[in-house]
């Protein structure tokens, strides 16, 4: 994997640059769409490929490993081929969903005992394991195993898991290099900076993810309750540390308003479920700010529902129009508002890039922040 920064902001730490996979190129800054369980609920991969225009999506070693299970995988010969999607995927390590199985779970230095949340069954993640079940599902970027810690988290185990992440790193590294790619292309391992909000651990953290020198890095551990300003703060001292020629990855962010401060704070990629698991219930997000369509204000609005979109179903359908779907339950109201939302995020990134490029970003960024963190 490759990564060449273009441009750079001149009033923030804001970069442009492209990503080389085996699978494609990733213009950033990017949003990716999180596709759990081999899919983005709702949208079909044509629609993710020309109506969102999506670069690159996730998928999840925790479920994928429990469905359709890693057997299935290899035969269809990788989630790429199984899903049909021929641009790059990253794949999260389980981490984040072993932390949210509290209670059935159990963490060891040597890994994690779990219980299905499908059926009970138990299982075990190691290091070593996440690697190998990576390698089956073909991810291009492959996520190191890390502990995720809590909010508010306790300061000494906050160090404890940041060291133990660390040692997991190392297996994780070892077990990359001792092995190869089962489909015969580049895959990238990403180690994750963890220390919750403390900042002597972030810092420590940051340093010893940056001196394992692989071709990117990811922030973990934030987006998961802490106060906005807190998550800045981190990210902030993390960017600082992290080597500027590698793609900084913040994980589970977020809110359009955090994506732009995050890009502002240098970083590359991020991910959240909320677009899409938001346009469920139907909250759209627009350049306007934050709407809630099965509020009654909008049942005689004949308006487009976001004439900025890139999505074509957001110039097509009405704001009505939608909420009248929503209110018979139809299943095309999720579809649409889905479509609006993951377009309006990759729009954002776009409309980002382009003003990088052009050394308008922060100006341009601090008015956007105010006008999406609106509620219409």
């Amino acid at each position: 994997m490759t990564f060449d920064i273009e441009h750079k902001d001149p009033a923030s730490s804001a970069r442009a640059g492209t990503i080389a996979t085996a699978h494609g190129l990733i213009q950033t800054p990017i949003f990716m769409p999180v596709g759990t369980q081999g899919t983005v609920k709702g949208v079909h991969q044509h629609e993710l490929h020309d109506t969102v225009r999506a670069q690159i999506i996730l998928g999840n070693t925790y479920h994928l490993y429990l469905r359709p299970g890693t057997d299935i995988l290899k035969k269809a010969g990788g989630l790429h081929q199984f899903i049909n999607w021929n641009k790059p995927i990253l794949t999260d390590s389980g981490g984040y969903q072993v932390y949210s199985l509290k209670g059935m779970r159990k963490i060891t230095e040597e890994g994690v005992k779990f219980q299905s949340h499908i059926d009970g069954s138990r299982h075990f993640f190691s290091p070593e394991n996440v690697v190998d079940i990576q390698r089956i599902i073909g991810a291009d970027i492959m996520m190191a195993f890390d502990e995720c810690t809590p909010f508010p988290c306790d300061y000494k185990y906050a160090q404890q898991s940041m060291h133990m992440t660390h040692r997991w790193l190392k297996r994780c590294i070892e077990r990359k290099n001792t092995t190869e790619p089962v489909y015969g292309y580049h895959q990238t391992l990403a180690p994750i900076v963890q220390g919750s909000t403390y900042a002597d651990l972030r810092k420590e953290s940051a340093e010893y993810i940056a001196a394992q020198h692989q071709e990117m890095n990811a922030i973990g551990g934030l987006s998961v309750g802490e106060p906005h300003e807190v998550m800045y703060e981190m990210t902030d001292l993390v960017c600082s540390i992290l080597p500027k020629d590698k793609p900084r990855y913040l994980m589970g962010v977020g809110l359009p308003e955090n994506i732009l401060e995050s890009i502002a704070l240098g970083v590359d990629m991020m991910d959240c479920v909320l677009p899409s698991r938001n346009a469920r219930h139907g909250i759209l997000y627009t350049k306007e700010g934050l709407i809630n369509i099965k509020n009654a204000k909008w049942q005689d609005d004949f308006s487009p529902i976001d004439i900025e979109s890139t999505a074509s179903t957001s110039q097509i359908h009405t704001k009505a129009y939608l909420r009248h779907l929503f209110k018979v339950e139809e299943l095309l109201a999720a579809q649409i508002a889905t479509l609006h939302n993951l377009s309006f995020f990759i729009w954002l990134v776009e409309e980002s890039r382009r003003k990088i490029i052009e050394g308008t970003f922060t100006d341009w960024k601090n008015n956007m922040v105010k006008s999406v963190s609106r509620r219409l």
